[in-house]
């Protein structure tokens, strides 16, 4: 199910997650839609020779998990981003639970905007962190 807050619901401190397990299936399906076929995401052999040891979800994976909670969450139906920044701080690995994580810092009334923390964490490790603004129609007017 789709939520939908409209701009005047919102408040500051107001917070939504979303929890998605990163499967192979996951990741090879991510690269064929991203066009991201680097061997470090789809090829356990040549991932092993790498510092990680193994193949890890692409960064922007994690990154569009937050989009799904912004998308679908909060604010839900409506939303549109206007900007994201995202520092990735350590892997995902296959079979991690990333739990994906908004939370309202800011609003901008003049632009019907909303400015949220966001990252996301496997278990209590942080993965990616940064920020997303994201415009939020008004509730109709009667």
């Amino acid at each position: 199910m789709v939520a939908q807050h409209f701009f005047d619901d919102i408040t500051i401190g107001q917070r939504e997650s979303l929890v998605t397990k990163v499967t192979p299936a996951l990741v090879e399906a991510f690269a064929e839609v991203s066009g991201d076929n680097n061997p470090l995401h789809l090829d356990a052999d040549y991932a092993a020779t790498t510092r990680f040891g193994e193949r890890i979800a692409h960064g922007a994976l994690g990154a569009s998990f937050i989009s799904a909670v912004l998308g679908t969450k909060l604010p839900g139906i409506g939303a549109v981003f206007v900007s994201q920044s995202t520092k990735f701080i350590a892997p995902v690995r296959m079979n991690d639970e990333v739990e994906a994580i908004a939370e309202v810092t800011d609003m901008i009334p003049e632009k019907n905007r909303v400015v949220f923390a966001t990252r996301c964490m496997v278990g209590d490790k942080m993965v990616v962190v940064g920020d997303a603004i994201v415009y939020v129609p008004s509730r109709p007017k009667a």
